[in-house]
């Protein structure tokens, strides 16, 4: 739950809404009703776990709101989807009827989401199936065929993406798997190794990039030996 105010709104409410469905809550301190409203609102829209969020906004302090939305009669709740008003209503509705209103805002999952979620081998499979282009599905499945040993095939799903952000993590993650690299002992030799060969040998190239994307931006070595290849090649 967040408190707008006429400075806010625009980002809070208009904007968020662009992200995930928002409902506007305005009320006053001296409304009775408003008073009951309020926590039926609040219990309700905080039961969706984020699938929908509560912006509340106090007409007195905030008139520019009050007015945007012609608001005559508090309290007044609108919802908000792609910055518009989708749905409205006005008064202190029973907790039935406002659990209503909120539960449209949100569909229910499609099967691939509940695939998704959960989790398991079988389901991944199942909704790559279904949705081959879905980014979290084909990184889900590909980083659990990783932990599994089954590498290649995990690059074999990674290729339909570009190698950035997470994918290009995942896909370093797997060559290194395929080509039995392990992170622990003698990292530091390899990657001195790797660096001697790295400006005339495209694979050492690689690998020592594969190594250095899956020791992470955290480890000193990986701005340290990012340096010393780029005084190699260029």
């Amino acid at each position: 739950m967040i408190d707008a105010t006429d400075a806010t709104f625009a980002d809070v409410a208009i904007e968020r809404s662009k992200t995930v469905p928002v409902v506007v809550d305005l009320w006053a301190e001296w409304c009775g009703p408003c008073k009951t409203l309020g926590p039926i609102l609040e219990k309700v829209v905080a039961e969706t776990n984020g699938a929908v969020e509560l912006v509340k906004v106090d007409v007195d302090s905030n008139p520019q709101i009050a007015n945007a939305f012609r608001a005559q009669s508090i309290p007044a709740v609108h919802a908000l989807v792609d910055g518009k008003v989708v749905d409205s209503f006005i008064g202190a509705l029973p907790e039935a009827q406002v659990r209503q209103f909120v539960a449209s805002l949100t569909p229910p999952p499609s099967e691939v989401d509940v695939l998704l979620g959960a989790g398991d081998e079988a389901s991944l499979r199942r909704a790559f199936e279904l949705e081959p282009g879905r980014e979290d599905v084909a990184l889900a499945l590909a980083a659990l065929l990783v932990d599994q040993g089954a590498a290649n095939e995990a690059l074999g799903i990674l290729a339909k993406f570009p190698e950035v952000g997470d994918f290009g993590h995942l896909a370093a993650r797997a060559r290194l798997v395929v080509a039995g690299v392990d992170l622990g002992a003698g990292t530091d030799e390899r990657l001195d190794d790797l660096l001697g060969r790295a400006k005339d040998d495209v694979e050492a190239r690689q690998e020592l990039l594969d190594l250095l994307d899956a020791l992470g931006p955290d480890d000193p070595r990986t701005p340290q030996y990012r340096r010393a290849l780029a005084s190699k090649l260029f």
